[in-house]
């Protein structure tokens, strides 16, 4: 999945693809590149980020999702908490919605349902303003697997059919680092739950934490999560470096295919 940020505040390239032309290039240079999806986001959710209004938001999204559409030949994603946004996103040519509150709009469920779009429901603790204000868990894995569970639950009961209903631990939301390297180790946890789970490591601040690395220095730490997601059984990595990402799976893959052949 690559990230196509319109935003002047997100955390790892916010103003970079503000105009809409600029984003729509980037999408399209990301399925270039391999991307088997795109995700537009019109609002950041980074640590601290304040959010936006519906009109915002919209303005941002619905002329690079309606471009894209037309020109990207991929599955787009939406990447908004909000019903309405996400509803005008389906209806612009967009068939998945990322929503980080996993249904904290009480209406997002239906406007799903009613569309038979794909949702990715994600763990949050509290909200981007709030959520690295000391997080705490007894156990987060168990914690997480929890919460998804119940919302994925909550999603089939709103009439979402399971098969469109994948689940995100939510790296980086609300988790300090050694809570998102647990999360990442134990992906096991997630996929065990039988919904297609999506991992976002890309560039986070786990990473810069763990190697010293500023922001535009952690793509190796990204590639190695990369890794960890497919070796944990993840079904989609959320990224913004797309080509070396997809450059590792391929090899990855590769191997495991010499290996299989040679037994």
């Amino acid at each position: 999945m690559g990230v196509v940020n319109i935003t002047p505040d997100s955390f790892s390239d916010g103003g970079l693809f503000r105009d809409a032309r600029q984003a729509v290039e980037h999408g399209i240079r990301l399925a270039q590149e391999g991307a088997a999806l795109l995700d537009i986001g019109g609002e950041s959710t980074r640590p601290g980020a304040a959010g936006v209004s519906v009109e915002e938001e919209l303005r941002r999204v619905l002329p690079v999702i309606g471009e894209l559409a037309r020109r990207a030949r991929v599955p787009l994603s939406i990447d908004t908490s909000k019903a309405e946004v996400a509803a005008q996103a389906l209806d612009a040519g967009a068939s998945i919605i990322n929503d980080v509150t996993a249904l904290g709009d009480p209406q997002m469920a239906r406007v799903a349902a009613r569309r038979k779009a794909a949702i990715i429901l994600m763990h949050m603790r509290g909200r981007p303003r709030t959520m690295q204000r000391q997080p705490r868990y007894h156990d987060v894995v168990a914690e997480v697997a929890a919460f998804l569970q119940q919302r994925a639950l909550a999603a089939e009961a709103a009439g979402i059919e399971p098969r469109r209903i994948l689940l995100d631990c939510g790296l980086g939301f609300g988790k300090t680092v050694r809570h998102n390297l647990t999360l990442m180790y134990r992906l096991d946890a997630f996929v065990a739950l039988g919904f297609p789970v999506v991992v976002g490591p890309s560039r986070k601040s786990f990473i810069g934490s763990t190697l010293d690395a500023d922001v535009g220095d952690r793509l190796a730490g990204t590639l190695a999560c990369v890794a960890q997601a497919q070796r944990g059984g993840a079904h989609i990595v959320r990224v913004h470096d797309v080509k070396p990402a997809v450059q590792l799976l391929k090899m990855l893959k590769a191997i495991e295919r010499t290996d299989a052949a040679r037994c």
